[in-house]
């Protein structure tokens, strides 16, 4: 049996997770690498999509030793019982180039919302606390990417405020010239 879907979620609190409750991130993450998988179909040519288990090992990998890092944050939003969604958010010196960034951004390595959330808010609040968090730390800047075939990711980072600023490019080392 399928919960009820959520359409407003009210009340949501906020639990910082240390690299012994990753775990915790597994079943989010997964509906997350469904997602990818099915809205970058168009990459299935030159990238190939890993299993859910194998993702997950890659990432919670990937998690642990970021969380080594004492500025990192693992976010984890709940919905009174419900694991509503998440936020892995590194910190990284900021190359100062052509833009005055600030000295550190934010990077959101992961965003996932249990898709019975969608559209309830969860997304807005949990990016709310992200910047809280952030702007006490003194940062002014968070860079936040989706795939370009997620129009719905990114009318919402649109909606909060983001904008355009690099497009990443993908092909294999061999891929090149022109394909007819």
């Amino acid at each position: 049996m399928t919960k009820p879907r959520t359409t407003d979620v009210g009340l949501l609190s906020f639990r910082y997770l240390g690299a012994h409750e990753v775990e915790e991130l597994a079943d989010l993450w997964g509906a997350l690498h469904q997602q990818h998988t099915l809205s970058a179909s168009h990459l299935s040519d030159i990238i190939s999509a890993t299993s859910l288990d194998e993702s997950w090992r890659r990432r919670r990998a990937q998690y642990l030793a970021w969380l080594s890092d004492p500025d990192t944050m693992a976010i984890l939003a709940e919905s009174g019982e419900d694991l509503a969604g998440y936020a892995m958010v590194t910190i990284r010196e900021s190359a100062q180039g052509s833009w005055d960034r600030g000295t550190r951004v934010a990077v959101v390595q992961t965003f996932a919302i249990d898709p019975e959330y969608d559209s309830s808010g969860v997304g807005s609040k949990l990016l709310e606390e992200v910047r809280r968090q952030l702007a006490s730390m003194g940062i002014r800047d968070i860079e936040f990417s989706a795939l370009a075939t997620a129009s719905e990711d990114i009318s919402f980072l649109e909606r909060e405020g983001f904008r355009p600023f690099v497009t990443t490019m993908v092909c294999r080392v061999d891929g090149f010239g022109a394909h007819d």
